[in-house]
């Protein structure tokens, strides 16, 4: 038999290789696997990622709100305006100021300053209240109470047609601004309206409330007693009418805080 030399080389390597291993053992030729892919690695969603809790803060203390009106004593006074003969009256053409049907009416024309005053009250520290009615008013015209009042000096404290309030002192025909126009939503703008005037007075200091909340406050040592009374003045071109009733006055006790004496 002939034998290529391809057969025999492979028959030469296979002696070669028995002769390297014991008897009885068998070659065994490792078959090469391929690497087994790393799995690629899917990121974890997390839906609700944990937060810092923070700190409550501080509890603060607000400090109470002060009473604005301390000190009130009983009923000293009141008026139903049922007596015209206890109230400056007058009428022309310029305007009237007339008691009837337990009101005091004030219509004046355009222009006209009218004031009537309570003919039997002297008052140093009170708090007096009265009911206001403008019916026919607008833009600038005013109307309001006086207090600490005589025919020449007063105080007086003033609302206007425009949603404001202010304050001043009258001294002879002169005018003395003590608190400058505010907007209030307690002031009626225009007409009709209603409004309870208040005003609370000890010694130098004079508060003002409307429908029984606190406004502002005046300070001033000039008049220091007086009766009451009201106004209207018609500051455009249209005539202002308002009524005045209900009229109460209360005893005030009050001393002011002793100041504490800085070191």
């Amino acid at each position: 038999m002939r034998m290529t030399f391809s057969r025999l080389l492979i028959l030469t390597c296979g002696l070669l290789l028995a002769a390297c291993f014991p008897a009885g053992t068998v070659a065994v030729t490792a078959t090469p696997r391929p690497p087994t892919p790393t799995p690629l690695q899917t990121p974890t969603i997390v839906w609700f990622p944990p937060t810092a809790t923070p700190s409550p803060p501080p509890v603060r203390t607000l400090p109470p709100t002060p009473d604005m009106l301390t000190g009130l004593g009983t009923l000293i006074a009141s008026d139903d305006f049922t007596d015209p003969d206890e109230w400056d009256t007058a009428v022309s053409d310029q305007g009237s100021a007339s008691v009837s049907r337990e009101r005091l009416t004030l219509a004046v024309q355009p222009g006209v300053y009218m004031v009537s005053l309570q003919r039997q009250m002297v008052l140093g520290d009170f708090y007096a209240e009265i009911t206001a009615r403008p019916s026919l008013c607008r833009g600038a015209d005013e109307y309001g109470f006086l207090v600490r009042a005589s025919a020449a000096t007063y105080y007086r404290f003033s609302l206007n047609c425009n949603g404001q309030v202010h304050a001043a002192r009258i001294s002879v025909s002169k005018r003395y601004i003590l608190h400058e126009p505010v907007m209030s939503g307690d002031v009626p703008p225009g007409a009709p309206g209603e409004v309870r005037i208040g005003v609370w007075a000890a010694g130098s200091e004079l508060r003002l409330f409307l429908n029984g909340r606190f406004q502002f406050s005046i300070t001033d040592k000039t008049i220091s007693s007086g009766s009451v009374g009201v106004f209207a003045r018609a500051a455009g071109e249209t005539p202002v009418t308002v009524t005045f009733s209900d009229l109460d006055v209360r005893s005030v006790e009050y001393f002011p805080p002793t100041r504490t004496p800085v070191p």
